[in-house]
């Protein structure tokens, strides 16, 4: 039977139409009308893409078993703190353009559209890649030791949307509106076609959110081979995003200890890497030391705080 990189295709089909029917249902008539998302409407909507996560988790276990269940818990996880930790960026990008909450939503909403995208194609490059290259795996793990302790030195986050390149590049291909027109990323003015800042917020969170890809795919590279499961562990943490974002945007910075842990993880699995020819180590030990870490980072926030 047809399959793509051993697993059935049918498997596919079922998953991918799922979510496009999911992701339609979500951004196509829960965010039709813009509204500021309040915490309430936040924490629902995380609460039913968690839930719908755990739910593919147990078919995976009833397809697969265990062992490729624990695969894509971990990945999850691993993908969804990384999420969190992109919540401060977004809050920064949506304050340097002034971009009011009852407009987020749709940046976010453009946004996630355009990182499944992107995801997609990066995770299937790197599988592509680690097929042909074994070697590139040292590369990977590498790359994520360096990422990790790059993330623990670094004392301050910036935000430089005008030396994005991506910026630069539609500065030069067409002119941008110094005000905000409500919702609309492009209005007409004088007969010339303009950009208004909106878009350029969403310009920013796609490349922003296509370096945090390049960092966090070979992560999960680190905890599964198996391009079904990094797959849907992917898309499964990205879909939830949107609402991740309006639950922790005003808490956010509260979280101190978070990019700490955040790195300890990315060394683990970057190790993970360095060391997978010569000693495997066993998946549900990966899941007790990430659960572990994001347990005590998280403990330690809150005592910080107090």
């Amino acid at each position: 039977m047809a399959s793509i990189f051993g697993t059935d295709l049918t498997l596919w089909a079922i998953f991918n139409l799922t979510i496009a029917l999911m992701l339609a249902f979500d951004l196509g008539v829960l965010s039709r009308k813009p509204h500021v998302v309040s915490a309430r409407e936040a924490s629902g909507w995380s609460g039913v893409w968690i839930a719908v996560a755990l739910a593919f988790n147990w078919l995976v276990y009833s397809w697969f078993g265990e062992e490729k269940a624990l695969e894509f818990l971990t990945g999850y996880l691993i993908e969804k703190t990384l999420s969190v930790d992109n919540m401060f960026i977004f809050v920064m990008i949506f304050s340097y353009f002034n971009v009011p909450a009852i407009w987020q939503s749709k940046v976010l909403k453009w946004g996630i559209v355009g990182a499944l995208i992107m995801r997609a194609i990066l995770i299937f490059a790197g599988a592509a890649a680690l097929e042909a290259f074994h070697w590139l795996i040292y590369v990977f793990g590498g790359a994520l030791m360096v990422t990790g302790l790059k993330i623990m030195t670094q004392k301050e986050t910036h935000v430089t949307p005008e030396k994005n390149p991506a910026v630069k590049l539609l500065r030069r291909l067409m002119p941008i509106t110094n005000e905000l027109h409500n919702e609309k990323f492009f209005v007409t003015l004088k007969n010339v076609k303009h950009a208004t800042p909106l878009f350029l917020a969403l310009i920013v969170v796609e490349t922003t959110d296509l370096i945090f890809a390049i960092d966090s795919i070979p992560a999960i590279f680190a905890v599964t081979t198996d391009i079904f499961i990094v797959y849907t562990s992917n898309i499964f943490a990205i879909l939830g995003l949107r609402a991740l974002y309006f639950l922790l945007s005003s808490v956010v910075r509260e979280f101190t200890y978070l990019k700490v842990g955040l790195s300890v993880i990315l060394l683990f699995v970057g190790m993970k890497m360095m060391i997978t020819d010569f000693y495997m180590i066993p998946i549900a030990v990966s899941l007790a030391f990430v659960l572990a870490v994001l347990a005590i980072s998280i403990a330690a926030s809150r005592v910080s705080k107090r």
